[in-house]
């Protein structure tokens, strides 16, 4: 069986983080978001698929090429125009010609649940249960089909939700054809599912298990949980003097310099130096070729290759792209006050505790502060003792 996944799209409510990659190569425990769907898939027997690309493809075709490194196999076919998931799943019409799975490429699932779906008889849903369904569109399920499909709604009528997998025979791309443009502007596979539904042919399977990254916070929570399970090993050199233990992975080439102490469950890339004196607190990433230098705190946080944090610098609960810089004495603030959620441009993270979204390559100079809630823009340069709060554009200059 083939596996098709759909990585074409931007991301948008993952900016500024996917201002310069696709949403899909998003790290979550130092692997992009996507290959995690890879080998869960592989290891429930697929070994086939076929990637829709679009949004900075580049990226993602030199990360997986053929799939070798894998031990998959991996084509690769163009959507020229993020123009919806109908429009998506109709570019690789020409390269299925048998029964296959579909995949969103912005969830992890577990291979137990891929594995079980694949038994299923095609057209098939995979569904999941959720206690805020009002976030996702809503399915309706009677002794196992879908008997209806809803938008987002205030009044969600189930709390079973559409997870992005299914099952399908090459039959869908004909349905495909008559899909038209909807409200949005988009071509909907859901708008070709209902002639499954009015037939009673669309079979739901509930899945156990099933992260949706959505939300650049989600990837916190994601991050966590992966690191929490994960086999951890350690390639680089630890010197003396060093609290390092068994729930941390340490890439090659990387040196954990005396005094730095490193709880929970942690993964630190290649080429990195922590320390000295450093303190990596648990569900912590940090990708290739970082410095977290003398006296920097980090929690919780994801920190993309080739950041450097590297003097007397605290950041919680945060993202922080790749190339970025932070002055000696720059903080990354995580809770408010009063207690409340905090919020980023408006949007509830629904976390008592969230620090910030950084961009790529945003330098700081010394003892700068960023509020709670921030999102700062790729390319933003942010000068000595400044303040940095709200919703901060691409390339800006903070004085």
């Amino acid at each position: 069986m083939q596996c098709i996944i759909l990585a074409a799209g931007e991301g948008k409510r993952m900016r500024p983080l996917t201002a310069r990659r696709p949403k899909v190569m998003l790290p979550v425990a130092n692997r992009p978001m996507i290959e995690h769907l890879i080998i869960a898939a592989r290891d429930a027997g697929i070994t086939g698929f076929i990637l829709v690309v679009g949004y900075c493809e580049r990226e993602i075709r030199n990360h997986f090429g053929d799939g070798s490194d894998l031990g998959v196999k991996i084509s690769y076919v163009t959507q020229r125009r993020q123009m919806g998931t109908a429009d998506a799943l109709r570019a690789a019409s020409g390269m299925v010609k048998e029964r296959f799975l579909l995949l969103n490429g912005d969830m992890i699932l577990r291979s137990d649940d891929i594995r079980n779906l694949c038994r299923m008889e095609a057209p098939c849903m995979g569904i999941h249960e959720t206690d805020h369904p009002q976030d996702y569109g809503v399915v309706t399920v009677v002794n196992g089909l879908i008997t209806g499909l809803e938008e987002k709604s205030e009044e969600p009528m189930s709390n079973l939700i559409n997870a992005g997998a299914y099952i399908f025979d090459p039959d869908i791309f004909d349905l495909l054809l008559g899909v038209g443009v909807s409200e949005r502007g988009e071509f909907e596979l859901t708008d070709a599912l209902t002639s499954y539904i009015e037939e009673r042919r669309l079979r739901g399977y509930l899945l156990d298990y099933w992260l949706d990254l959505g939300h650049p916070w989600d990837l916190l929570d994601a991050n966590a949980e992966i690191l929490s399970g994960m086999h951890h090993e350690k390639h680089g050199t630890i010197e003396p003097g060093c609290a390092v233990p068994e729930t941390v992975s340490i890439g090659k080439g990387t040196v954990i310099r005396a005094g730095t102490c490193i709880e929970g469950s942690c993964i630190i890339g290649e080429n990195c130096v922590i320390g000295p004196h450093a303190y990596i607190r648990g569900s912590t990433a940090i990708g290739d070729d970082c410095h977290i230098g003398h006296a920097t705190e980090i929690k919780n946080s994801i920190i993309m290759s080739g950041t450097k944090v590297p003097h007397f610098n605290y950041i919680g609960d945060s993202i922080i792209g790749s190339g970025c810089n932070f002055g000696a004495g720059t903080k990354v603030a995580n809770l408010r006050h009063d207690n409340g959620a905090v919020k980023v441009c408006g949007k509830s993270t629904g976390r008592r505790k969230f620090g910030a979204i950084i961009g790529d390559d945003v330098l700081f100079g010394i003892n700068c502060s960023v509020n709670v809630g921030s999102s700062i823009g790729s390319g933003t340069r942010i000068s000595p003792h400044s303040l940095v709060e709200g919703c901060i554009e691409e390339n800006s200059v903070i004085r």
